[in-house]
């Protein structure tokens, strides 16, 4: 059934020419080639030609630019088209009807393109078709009869796509109207929430029809966060840093584009100014109780620019008795949601479920996974891992002025917090030259976070400033970070004995340690210092990089392996600063969970969430639902279809499987429902750009947008076509609130995350939610290397709140060496196990590390398909096993060559072998078992190898036997 918008405007004086027709939707959609949107004419007479003179009132400033495409009824298309005049407040154009008498559509944003998933390329058409000539020069003659086509209404292809009535444009006569009526500096327009205000450069039709508002009347019940708005129109002057007040409100009440709380839970205000001429909306929250009195409640609204006289209007707030239990944060359309953006939820001091509090004595902070000894200064003087000492020396940070180095001198540090999950403290030294004030901070998990600032007293010539961190030799094993170079962008292997390297790409973290500890560095002080992607590549720390003064080195010494990042020699000015800031974290971040990584399989297909019945009978538990399918359609906002993800969820755990979604920051689809209240908070949420992309998004966003994924949803008319977020934001504060609404109504059990933009403490506030409302709830972290350049460096601080990485995406696993591996891919040296993305990984190479393929992935055209050896390992008890690594100190398992590695796993009196070379040639090899360290007696001992798909025949060897391992390949034993 058709859905008809009851609306026709009137046209305004004698003086318009054209008419303003009824706004519909049209009852089926067409092809969206065509445009969304077209001119519905009705020909009575069965001859002649059709002139269409109409007010269509476009949002469009390029009108003229674009072509019209007509068709008849049965859609064939109209060649003979004469446009008179257009342009975005009225057209005139003559057509030739081609059947007679019937219905005509005129499309008047047509445009050609390709759509794919994850992109859209194309433009509106701009060259009109030329018409018959002799039909054009009869035309002119007068020799065909014409007569006024008249136009039944103005359809739009679907609701989404619809101007009306917010983006329906006002003509410049009327707004010129509208302000000689009106003298004021600027005029007030409420508006309901069914009505958010869209456009900044136009008035609606509907405002100069009605005028400026002086009373606004709602209606709302109790405990509803009731949203709704006013649009300032600045008609006569700019106005500079508009204040929202309100008199005798009942209730409390926010404007959120005047005040807020960040993503750091501190409030703030906002400085906002609009320029001539332009339309500001300012979203405005009531916070109704639940236990309000029902009835009628007056109060004012107040709006002062600090350049003019400010303006009231009042609000009549009717409660109805009814309770709206959850806010209205079910009903998309109330908008009640957008109090989350000034959320606090999961910002506090406490220490999460996975990490025991934290305890001070003396100089010592104990956390779960380090002891840390600081000195005086207040930086690190040891750190103690169980019975294993990490540094070789205390961490330095020392500066040398005229090319010597004076200490600063005074009181040892002092405690200013001391909370389970955070511990603060402080020191304050000097000398002649200068102040030096050290702040540290230490968390729960074994993070640490130091702030060094520098004041001058007087000119001072530094040479050079440099951190230094000294590591035990015999734990500093493997390095990645800083640029360090390893084939295809990826960065982690063997330390090198010694390292050079000047700030180049977007490196500003490195990781030093072995499989058991290690410590992980990161640089901080720049505008934006969270994973360095494609989206998010910002300068280097200005202190650190000082133009490129400044750099990174590792020397090896007796007994240790020292990295320095120095800065260089710089001028610091009387009573001016300069602030370091850098963050260290112990690893392992947590123990390894062997049990989780082999009992949690996981089924991941981008456009089909649903496993087959025989996945889930040969072992899937964990379903991975991404965004660009039915059930969870738009991306980072799984809020539109949560009745079909909440029985897909129920469905699954009645089965026994969880099922995770995506859902991350980035960007946001242009599905949001908040989104035009977000868009009128400027860049603060969504990021500045170019424009451009889907037509969607040019018709309505129309400009200052940043064009991102774009996907067309199979089944739905509506798009996905994302646009790029800011950054640190609000946002962050509505995510969070999302994902504890997701968790609680809907019964995800957890998330999966892919190449996120945002911080370790987002990590923490997401774990704490989630303890909170459904503990259990699982994290896992995808990513591309393309983007980040190496993973693990970029996302290590994420590493205490996550339960597992798929890290992979681009990784050339038959290229990648051992070292590259463990350190790289596997996460084992920080307490974490992943799984192999690219071309469904090695899974030879992956059995050393515990790492198999994703169930369902489609990769180059193969859907990887782990169940074969999940059988294999599941018949061995691989859930209950110890994995022994060719990484330890003294491996269980190992050959006699060199580039053939081997782990073993121990299941009770049980043994499994994984064996996998990097041999360029085949190779026949011997094992070689330390029966003392499995704790095993030996008897007459064979190696038996079932046959599984895809990866191995059946085979026997003697303990004795030469085994033949082809290159890249290898073998899974049972030891008999």
């Amino acid at each position: 059934m058709r859905y008809l918008i009851t609306f026709f405007l009137l046209c305004l004086g004698a003086c318009c020419l054209g008419q303003t027709p009824a706004f519909e939707i049209a009852g089926t959609p067409w092809e969206d080639s065509l445009g969304n949107h077209r001119v519905v004419v009705s020909v009575d007479s069965p001859s002649g030609d059709v002139e269409i003179k109409l007010d269509w009132r476009r949002r469009d400033r390029d009108a003229s630019g674009k072509i019209l495409l007509i068709t008849d009824s049965l859609g064939n298309s109209i060649k003979n088209i004469l446009i008179k005049h257009i342009d975005r407040e009225k057209g005139d154009f003559i057509f030739q009807p081609t059947q007679g008498a019937g219905t005509y559509y005129v499309y008047y944003m047509p445009w050609s393109g390709h759509k794919w998933e994850g992109g859209f390329e194309g433009d509106y058409l701009h060259q009109q078709p030329a018409a018959d000539a002799e039909w054009l020069r009869q035309l002119e003659a007068g020799v065909y009869k014409r007569q006024q086509g008249p136009v039944r209404c103005i359809q739009a292809r679907t609701a989404f796509d619809s101007f009306y009535p917010m983006e329906v444009v006002a003509k410049a006569s009327e707004v010129a109207a509208l302000c000689t009526q009106h003298p004021a500096s600027f005029l007030l327009f409420p508006e309901d929430r069914l009505h958010p205000i869209k456009m900044t450069d136009d008035l609606p039709f509907r405002w100069t029809r009605k005028g400026p508002g002086s009373l606004f009347s709602a209606v709302a019940l109790r405990n509803e966060y009731y949203v709704f708005q006013v649009g300032a129109f600045a008609s006569r002057q700019a106005l500079k840093n508009i204040r929202v007040s309100f008199k005798n409100a009942p209730f409390p009440i926010t404007c959120f584009n005047t005040e807020g709380v960040n993503s750091k839970g501190r409030p703030f205000t906002k400085k906002l100014t609009v320029d001539k001429g332009k339309v500001q909306a300012l979203w405005l929250g009531i916070d109704v109780p639940k236990d309000a009195k029902a009835g009628v409640y007056s109060f004012q609204v107040q709006v002062a620019p600090e350049n003019s006289a400010p303006q009231t209007f009042q609000v009549k707030l009717r409660i109805k008795n009814e309770i709206l239990k959850d806010r209205g944060d079910s009903d998309l359309w109330r908008l009640s949601r957008l109090r989350w953006l000034n959320s606090r939820i999961g910002i506090d001091a406490n220490n999460t479920e996975q990490y025991r509090p934290l305890a001070v004595q003396g100089h010592s902070v104990k956390a779960q996974t380090a002891t840390v000894q600081l000195t005086p200064e207040g930086l690190p003087a040891s750190i103690q891992m169980g019975q294993r000492s990490l540094l070789a020396a205390p961490v330095r940070f020392d500066i040398a002025t005229e090319g010597h180095f004076d200490p600063a001198k005074g009181p040892d540090l002092h405690f200013t917090r001391k909370a389970s999950g955070l511990v603060q403290w402080e020191s304050n030294r000097d000398n002649k030259g200068y102040d030096l004030q050290c702040k540290g901070s230490m968390e729960s998990d074994g993070y640490l976070r130091f702030s060094i600032q520098i004041k001058a007293h007087t000119d001072i010539n530094i040479s050079d400033s440099w951190l230094q961190l000294p590591v035990k030799k015999e734990l500093a094993t493997y390095f990645m970070g800083m640029g360090s170079g390893q084939p295809f962008g990826r960065n982690g292997g063997y330390t090198p004995k010694s390292y050079n390297w000047k700030w180049k790409g977007p490196h500003n973290a490195y990781w030093l340690g072995s499989y058991d500890a290690g410590i992980y560095c990161k640089l901080l002080g720049a505008s934006y210092d969270g994973p360095m992607l494609n989206l998010y590549r910002p300068a280097p720390p200005p202190s650190w990089y000082n133009d490129n003064k400044g750099g990174f080195k590792i020397r090896t010494g007796k007994g240790c392996v020292s990295t320095t990042v120095f800065t260089g020699q710089r001028l610091l000015k009387k009573d001016s600063t300069l602030t370091f800031e850098f963050s260290l974290l112990v690893t392992p971040v947590k123990a390894l969970n062997t049990q989780a990584q082999f009992s949690n399989r996981y089924y991941q297909n981008y456009g089909n969430p649903y496993p087959p019945a025989e996945d889930i009978q040969a072992g899937v538990n964990v379903i991975n639902v991404h965004h660009a399918n039915r059930i969870n359609p738009y991306i980072n906002y799984p809020f539109v279809m949560v009745d079909s993800m909440r029985a897909f969820v129920n469905r699954y755990h009645k089965r026994g499987v969880k099922t995770k979604i995506y859902y991350t920051i980035r960007e946001l689809s242009n599905q949001c429902a908040e989104i035009w209240a977000l868009r009128s908070l400027g860049t603060e949420i969504f990021s500045d750009g170019k424009g451009g992309g889907y037509p969607w998004l040019r018709e309505h966003l129309v400009d200052h947008y940043d064009v991102q994924w774009f996907t067309p949803i199979d089944g739905y008319e509506a798009c996905d076509a994302a646009i790029r977020t800011s950054g640190q934001s609000r946002w962050y504060n509505y995510y969070v609130e999302g994902l504890r609404w997701l968790v609680k109504n809907v019964g995800v059990d957890g998330l999966y995350l892919d190449d996120v933009a945002y911080d370790r403490n987002m990590l923490k506030r997401m774990r704490k939610v989630m303890d909170q409302v459904k503990p259990g709830c699982m994290i896992d972290l995808h990513s591309n290397t393309d983007f980040s350049k190496g993973p693990a460096t970029q996302y290590t601080e994420f590493f205490p709140y996550i339960n597992k990485i798929w890290f992979g995406e681009n990784f050339h696993y038959e290229k990648m060496q051992p070292d590259n591996w463990l350190v790289e891919t596997s996460g084992i040296p920080f307490g974490l196990m992943g799984d192999m993305l690219f071309r469904g990984g090695n899974p030879w190479r992956g059995m050393l590390y515990g790492m198999t393929s994703r169930d369902g992935w489609p990769t180059d055209n193969i859907v990887c398909n782990p169940k074969p050896l999940w059988k294999a390992l599941d018949s061995f008890g691989i859930q209950h096993a110890k994995m022994l690594g060719y990484w330890l100190d003294k491996p269980a398992v190992c050959t006699s060559n060199p580039q053939v590695l081997a782990t073993a796993y121990k299941n009770g009196q049980r043994l499994l072998i994984a064996l996998a070379s990097w041999n360029e040639k085949p190779v026949n090899v011997q094992l070689h078992i330390n029966w003392k360290a499995l704790g095993l007696l030996p008897r007459k001992v064979r190696f038996v190898a079932g046959e599984i798909q895809d990866f191995q025949q059946a085979a026997t060897f003697e303990a004795t036997d030469l085994i033949p391992v082809q290159p890249g390949k290898g073998w899974l034993f049972i030891v008999e």
